[in-house]
C-alpha cells in the first residue's frame, strides 16, 4: 500500500524591514527626537537677538554661527525642525483623507460621482502643481495656514486618482462579488474589503509626497509666501541669509542641509515601502 502524501503547512512569508527603510527610520527618528527635545537641546533662544555677535562664524559658542541680527543658527535649525515636520504631517494628512474618501466612492459607485471627479481631475492637472498652489496662496494671502489650505485643495486629487485606480480593479474581484451575495452593504464592503486592499500603495505615495510638501514649504517660505519671519523655518532662514551668502555662508548652508536630510529620510522611507510591498520577503 502506497504511503499517503504528507501535507506540510508552510508559514506565510514574514516581511522584514529593508536596509533602505532602516536608514530612513534612523534619519526621521533623529529629526523627530530633535523636534521634541529642541527646547532642551538648543543652547539659546531661537529668537534672541544679539547685536554684539552679528554674522559670527561657527565657533565653540555658536556651532552653526549667527545670522544678521545675532540669532544662533544652530538653535533656530533645531526649532525649525518642529515647523517643517509638522508641515509634512498636516500637508499630507488632509489630502490623504479627502482623496481616499473621494477615490473610494468614485471608483466603487462610478456614474455621476466618477464623472464629476474626473472633470475636477482634468482641470487640476491642466496646471503645474506649484503654479496652482502659488496662485491659491496669492489669492488667500501669504501664511502657513493658507499654504496648507492650498496644498489640501490641490493635493487631494492625486490621492483620489490613485485610490480610484485601485478600487476599479478590486471591485471586480471574486471576494467582492461574494460579499455582495452574502448581503453586505456598500459601507461594509468599502470599509472591510476594498479599503484594506487599496490603501498600501496610497501610504507609500503619501510618504513620498511628504518630500514634495517639505520642499514646497521651504520654497514658499523662501519666497515669503509660506511661514513668515521671525518664525524659525528652514526656507525662511535660507531666504534671510541669501543677502549675506558670500560673507556668512553658514546662514544658508545649515538650514539647507537640514532640509535635504529630512527630504532624504522621507524619500528613502517611500522607496523602502515600495520595495517592501513588491518583494514581500527580504533576505
Amino acid at each position: 500500500m502506497a504511503d499517503s502524501p504528507i501535507l506540510v503547512e508552510t508559514a506565510p512569508p514574514v516581511r522584514s524591514i529593508t536596509p533602505t527603510m532602516l536608514i530612513a527610520l534612523v534619519i526621521l527618528g533623529g529629526w523627530l527626537v530633535t523636534a521634541l527635545a529642541a527646547s532642551a537641546i538648543a543652547p539659546y533662544d531661537p529668537d534672541a537677538i544679539d547685536i554684539m555677535n552679528m554674522l559670527s562664524p561657527p565657533s565653540a559658542a555658536h556651532w552653526f554661527g549667527t545670522d544678521q541680527v545675532g540669532r544662533d543658527v544652530f538653535s533656530r535649525v533645531l526649532f525649525a525642525s518642529r515647523v517643517d515636520l509638522l508641515l509634512c504631517v498636516v500637508g499630507v494628512l488632509p489630502p490623504l483623507l479627502i482623496g481616499t474618501t473621494i477615490g473610494l466612492l468614485s471608483g466603487y459607485f462610478g456614474g455621476v460621482v466618477d464623472n464629476v471627479f474626473m472633470r475636477i481631475y482634468d482641470l487640476t492637472v491642466a496646471f503645474p502643481f506649484f503654479v496652482l498652489v502659488l496662485a491659491i496662496v496669492g489669492v488667500l494671502g501669504p501664511g502657513l495656514l493658507n499654504f496648507i489650505l492650498a496644498l489640501t485643495l490641490v493635493g487631494w486629487v492625486s490621492y483620489a486618482r490613485l485610490v480610484r485606480a485601485q478600487v476599479l480593479t478590486i471591485r471586480e474581484s471574486e471576494f467582492i462579488q461574494a460579499a455582495k451575495c452574502l448581503g453586505y452593504g456598500p459601507a461594509a464592503i468599502l470599509g472591510h474589503h476594498v479599503l484594506p486592499n487599496a490603501i498600501g500603495p496610497v501610504i507609500a505615495y503619501a510618504v513620498s509626497d511628504a518630500v514634495l510638501v517639505m520642499l514646497a514649504g521651504a520654497s514658499f517660505g523662501f519666497l515669503g509666501m509660506g511661514a513668515q519671519p521671525p518664525l524659525a523655518e528652514w526656507g525662511v532662514m535660507i531666504a534671510d541669509g541669501q543677502a549675506f551668502v558670500q560673507q556668512a555662508w553658514w546662514i544658508c548652508l545649515f538650514p539647507g542641509l537640514a532640509a535635504i536630510s529630512l527630504g532624504l529620510g522621507f524619500a528613502l522611507l517611500g522607496d523602502g515601502l515600495g520595495q517592501w510591498q513588491r518583494k514581500g520577503v527580504t533576505a
